[in-house]
């Protein structure tokens, strides 16, 4: 009897446990590395598996929704989620003079090459230093619009490290693919506010364009969301230059072609940034890759559609998740039943 009332009262105490091992308020840590520090969270145990979370342009660590970090943890995963450089918390980049985008957006236009001051390969090479930083040697990565780009080159510099690669709302930025509309780009171009409530109804009208046409934002829920980021760090010249490193750089199919990293792609049918196609485009480069369309997704994390990007990426996490563990039972089981003056095959 004694037993089963310990049974009952360890299983009833799981949820809590989960949800204190989850917690999404631990605090924000700034890892310092050669050339830029990275404001970071680390939300989980750190004997699980890890899995990286690479935000998109101009996006903070806060902009990954809580209720989806959670449920990434409680999948048993160490969620690790970071400001890239020039965004939030992390290194501002210090450039000789703010960058002209409209000029370099031209010469993009028109196949000429763009200036930037830093790469996109740059950045994953931050992403590589984090898990460094962090005696992470192992790690599942999941990459959002441009952090999915940034995610491509880290799975091509480290593909004995990168045990999966999700890709969500991104690109293989070859030439021919679908372009968003120029109102959209107008918006997306558009950061220089001379107060902080023109900032915030400049960001609110960019949410707005972003979304679902199959679901109707309000208007003030979009200018709260534009004000948590506002407060916590508002740098429009580095979003400029996030924008600048992806136009310079070239297309990324010879790298996808030579990937062997497991990989999911998931992309929406309505996303007005990165027409489907880029979703399709990119997994059709990425050999034994899986793609799942998502209805009526756009390029925003809108509520509607957490349920369904949860379904999709979950299961494909859970089942490399085991198999990374399966792996490493094996190397110890292997490990402990070896001589270390033989070999066993």
């Amino acid at each position: 009897m004694r037993v089963l009332l310990f049974l009952a009262a360890l299983l009833c105490g799981l949820p809590s446990f989960a949800a204190s091992r989850c917690d999404v308020n631990v605090p924000t840590q700034v890892a310092e590395l050669n050339d830029v520090h990275l404001a970071y969270q680390s939300i989980g145990r750190e004997s699980d598996p890890a899995l990286l979370l690479v935000m998109g342009l101009g996006g903070q660590l806060i902009h990954w929704p809580d209720e989806v970090v959670v449920a990434l943890c409680q999948q048993g995963f160490r969620v690790i989620r970071y400001d890239n450089r020039d965004v939030g918390l992390s290194t501002w980049v210090q450039a000789p003079a703010s960058p002209n985008l409209t000029y370099e957006v031209l010469r993009y236009k028109i196949g000429l090459p763009v200036s930037a001051p830093y790469s996109l390969t740059d950045m994953a090479q931050d992403a590589l230093g984090l898990m460094d930083a962090l005696k992470v040697q192992q790690f599942h990565v999941l990459g959002a619009s441009m952090g999915g780009m940034i995610a491509q080159h880290l799975a091509d510099m480290a593909p004995r490290r990168v045990e999966s690669l999700t890709l969500i709302m991104t690109s293989s930025g070859a030439p021919g693919l679908p372009m968003p509309s120029p109102a959209l780009l107008q918006l997306l171009a558009r950061r220089g506010a001379p107060d902080r409530q023109t900032a915030l109804e400049q960001q609110a009208d960019l949410l707005a364009a972003l979304g679902s046409p199959e679901v109707k934002d309000d208007r003030q829920a979009l200018l709260q969301q534009a004000a948590i980021s506002y407060d916590r760090a508002f740098n429009p010249d580095g979003v400029k230059r996030q924008i600048l490193a992806i136009l310079a750089e070239p297309s990324r199919v010879e790298l996808l072609n030579r990937l062997r990293v497991p990989t999911l792609v998931v992309h929406g049918t309505a996303d007005p940034l990165l027409p489907v196609m880029h979703g399709i485009h990119v997994a059709a480069h990425i050999q034994g890759s899986q793609l799942k369309l998502i209805p009526g997704l756009a390029h925003r994390f809108q509520e509607a559609f957490k349920a369904p990007l949860l379904g999709a990426v979950l299961p494909y996490l859970r089942e490399h998740r085991d198999e990374e563990q399966l792996q490493a039972a094996s190397y110890k089981l292997q490990a402990a039943t070896c001589p270390t003056s033989q070999s066993c095959s």
